[in-house]
């Protein structure tokens, strides 16, 4: 449900490279989901080092929100400088009021406009950093569920193993040559009522 609303506003904000990595993370979600249900631990294995990558995702976005290490928010690294969109919420934050200023005194520039955005309460790179870090958190107590989870269906199957669940001759069959069982199911077919005394013949 996290990664659905962030996916939300991401494609209102036409994030192009985060929507690429929530819907990744939704699919592996999903998958990690389809393991637990199914008892498929491979699944969850898959989905426990994709929270390795989501994580590290996440880290990135805040750096890049924060102008960490020569990243700058204002840059069109998140849209694939397909355009010059920023996230949704810095113009839709709270308290944030949209204004509109021609610029039809400019030539060339008539039928563009300048918006500005005063009233904000919380600077929308801070909502931004908050998305990322509680999908942090969610993906790291994920990715201890996830271990859990794996350990225990693979001490189910050692256990089931033990015991003789994937033995094709186990330790309660029938000690009885196959061969003299198969004769005498046979004999019972071909003479239902003559065994007894064939049999004593045959001593």
């Amino acid at each position: 449900l996290a990664a659905l609303e962030r996916q939300v506003f991401d494609f209102l904000g036409y994030q192009w490279a985060p929507i690429l990595a929530n819907f990744l993370h939704i699919i592996i979600v999903i998958l990690g989901l389809f393991g637990t249900i199914q008892y498929r631990p491979r699944y969850i294995v898959v989905y426990a080092i994709w929270t390795a990558v989501w994580v590290t995702w996440n880290i990135f976005i805040i750096c890049f929100y924060l102008e960490v290490g020569g990243l700058s928010k204002d840059s069109e690294l998140l849209t694939f400088n397909i355009s010059r969109h920023q996230s949704w919420w810095s113009e839709n934050g709270p308290g944030c009021v949209r204004k509109e200023a021609s610029m039809s005194g400019i030539k060339g520039l008539d039928s563009h406009s300048y918006i500005s955005v005063i009233g904000c309460a919380l600077e929308y790179r801070y909502i931004e950093v908050m998305h990322s870090s509680f999908q942090i958190l969610l993906a790291l107590v994920s990715f201890v569920y996830a271990c859990y989870v794996v350990s225990v269906f693979t001490e189910e199957e050692d256990s089931f193993d033990f015991i003789g669940g994937f033995d094709p001759f186990p330790l309660y069959h029938v000690n009885e040559k196959p061969t003299n069982l198969l004769f005498k199911q046979t004999y019972l077919l071909i003479f239902p009522t003559g065994f007894s005394g064939m049999e004593g013949m045959n001593r």
